[in-house]
């Protein structure tokens, strides 16, 4: 009895111990998640896969005004995401808007291909990996999410981080919190904030306090780090428009293989689509 009794509490202080085991250094693992949120961004380019966005425009009480979805392809060009509109509102584009949007697609592959990667394409435009270079971040702590090990942290942007575009710059304004997979040190869950209306071209527009965002990574079949779904809520001025609110959900889904010469990653169901330019 005694015996078993001394199992049962090596056992419990076996636990205890597991669960107090030290953070890792802080600055090593965001170098690590840096780096492996590059490299994603890199093999993201072996696919191609199916993106809708649901906007739900509202009123200032917060009821609906009107919806409007839309429906794309993405790929990437020298890791510089390409997005081509197949659907809106459910319907497929006309012959006018498929030659249109087929123009558009070129021009932004041929931009892609003149910006160095991890570069912005935009002014507008700002990525995972670049958020992640200009942010500070504080409070790590161990918490749990679909039973993996995560650290949390508290963020904020370094007002001091060189940036390039109006996105990079309202970053800064940004605070949220980071969940980073603690055994494959990649991003698993962002939730941000504006804290400050943030003004763009010269005060015509601003994006306003309380804008906030939502992003998702997850282990796909336990083999490849994927963008899942993501959510944001907009509130926004300009000149002589009152307010512009939004509730805006994206799904990400229907991963395929793109280039015909890239190894397949194990363990993810993909077919073969005809590549778009």
């Amino acid at each position: 009895m005694r015996s078993g009794i001394a199992a049962v509490l090596l056992s419990f202080a076996a636990g205890a111990c597991a669960q107090q085991a030290p953070l890792p250094d802080v600055p090593t693992l965001m170098k690590q998640v840096q780096e492996h949120q590059r490299k994603m961004d890199e093999t993201r380019e072996n696919y191609t896969y199916h993106e809708s966005i649901l906007t739900r425009e509202l009123y200032k009480d917060g009821s609906s005004k009107k919806t409007e979805s839309e429906e794309s392809e993405i790929f990437f060009v020298n890791t510089h995401e390409i997005d081509r509109t197949v659907k809106k509102n459910g319907k497929d584009l006309s012959p006018e808007e498929q030659k249109k949007e087929q123009d558009h697609v070129m021009k932004d592959v041929a931009k892609a291909q003149k910006t160095a990667p991890g570069q912005a394409t935009d002014k507008n435009d700002v990525s995972v990996s670049q958020l992640l270079a200009i942010m500070k971040v504080s409070n790590p702590r161990r918490e749990t999410l679909d039973g993996r090990s995560t650290i949390a942290f508290d963020f904020t942007g370094d007002p001091h981080a060189k940036t390039h575009g109006i996105a990079q710059d309202a970053s800064k304004k940004l605070s949220g919190t980071l969940w980073v997979d603690e055994k494959d040190r990649e991003v698993r869950r962002m939730i941000a904030r504006f804290d400050d209306n943030f003004h763009l071209g010269f005060g015509l527009f601003s994006v306003g306090k309380g804008s906030n965002f939502v992003f998702n990574q997850k282990l796909v079949n336990n083999e490849l780090w994927l963008p899942t779904d993501g959510q944001a809520h907009l509130i926004a001025h300009a000149i002589g428009i009152i307010g512009y609110r939004a509730d805006i959900a994206v799904t990400d889904n229907d991963y395929q293989k793109f280039h015909a010469e890239a190894q397949q990653q194990a363990g993810v169901k993909l077919n073969q689509p005809t590549p778009q330019p």
